[in-house]
């Protein structure tokens, strides 16, 4: 049902809403305890949406409003009483103009992410000098946008930019792409496998314990779809954690890392 109800939904462009009563729908279940929002907010929408797994519930900055953060990947904006519910993101108005504060929850929960990944567990292009900035990039070997960014790293590397390679083989575990990152990882020199493997060169196939599938994972948690392949690049930048989509050109003049 769930799953109905992000592909309906969830996926939906800026501000893509439902907004409706869980009351009937929950009517059997007991009745929320008001003087708690977190376990009321729980209660209901766990009892209405099956296979719902509830992260966290939290204030979400404004009057009566709270954000839920679930194994979905939209956020879940509820009223105190979890009565009613819209899935999306939410825009705040100032002086400064319009900020999309959904975005900057999933910017602390992307540095969280990453922080808690295994820096051994990543293939990381290190500048020779002192490092300015660090650039976290879920590639795939096989996709030309990535090798074209690929080809930019000693230029990155000479500008202070750390290059932290994630696998994210698009098509998937078990299909030859995936095995090719597997075989990259299992060299005994992973950069040097990865450059050939970047330009179309044969890396001889290996397996080992690896930690791709675990990456491939997290790149979904985080966002990453093979939809961001067809000609653009995923790129979480260390300082404020944006997410970066377009092709490697103009990548050097980011201010922002």
């Amino acid at each position: 049902m769930f799953s109905k109800f992000n592909q309906s939904f969830g996926v939906r462009g800026v501000l893509a809403c439902l907004l409706m009563s869980v009351a009937a729908a929950g009517a059997s279940a007991a009745e929320p305890d008001k003087a708690d929002p977190v376990s009321a907010i729980k209660s209901r929408l766990t009892s209405s949406v099956p296979g719902l797994e509830i992260l966290d519930v939290s204030p979400a900055g404004t009057s009566g409003l709270y954000k839920v953060t679930t194994n979905n990947k939209d956020m879940i904006y509820t009223t105190q009483s979890g009565e009613f519910f819209l899935v999306g993101d939410l825009y705040q108005i100032s002086d400064k103009g319009i900020a999309n504060v959904t975005e900057s929850d999933r910017a602390a929960q992307r540095v969280k992410a990453l922080a808690d990944v295994d820096r051994k567990d990543m293939i990381s292009y290190v500048p020779e000098g002192d490092v300015k900035a660090q650039i976290y990039v879920f590639t795939d070997i096989d996709c030309p946008y990535c090798r074209k960014l690929h080809e930019d790293v000693p230029r990155l590397n000479e500008l202070g930019v750390q290059v932290n390679y994630l696998g994210y083989p698009r098509s998937g575990p078990g299909t030859p792409s995936f095995k090719k990152y597997i075989a990259v990882w299992c060299s005994d020199d992973r950069q040097g496998a990865m450059d050939s493997a970047k330009q179309g060169i044969q890396v001889p196939a290996k397996s080992c314990e690896n930690p791709i599938a675990d990456q491939f994972a997290l790149g979904g948690r985080l966002g990453v779809t093979s939809r961001f392949f067809r000609g653009l690049i995923v790129i979480i930048c260390r300082a404020g954690a944006r997410f970066l989509r377009g092709g490697a050109h103009g990548i050097h003049q980011d201010q922002g890392w």
